[in-house]
């Protein structure tokens, strides 16, 4: 199964989840807006991806900057920033049997199929 961290606002997210649905793979989507995930998930799903903490977030966002943070920020700032400000998660996220892939550009989720 494949657990997806979904923001159904987001079209990349909305294109990931349509071809994870068109290749009939079981997926257990996560609306990870509504249902943040604690500083240890997103810990796991950092190690799945293989990145820091900086390269799975959205630093774009104003919150980043609101709360002072830079790309060069610690990592337990940065996690405990994205537990407490989901919108800060980069998305979409594919996660499955400890493997996990940023859905930028959408192709990048095949890589779990």
């Amino acid at each position: 199964m494949i657990t997806y961290w979904h923001n159904p606002r987001c079209s990349k997210s909305r294109a990931g989840l349509a071809l994870l649905e068109e290749r009939g793979a079981d997926v257990q989507v996560r609306l990870y807006l509504q249902d943040a995930p604690s500083v240890a998930e997103i810990k796991a799903v950092q190690a799945a991806l293989g990145v820091s903490a900086a390269e799975m977030m959205r630093t774009g966002e104003k919150v980043f900057k609101e709360l002072g943070l830079t790309k060069d920020s610690g990592e337990a700032d940065l996690l405990a920033a994205m537990a407490a400000h989901p919108v800060l998660i980069e998305r979409p996220i594919a996660i499955q049997d400890g493997k996990a892939v940023i859905g930028r550009p959408t192709e990048a989720i095949e890589a779990l199929l």
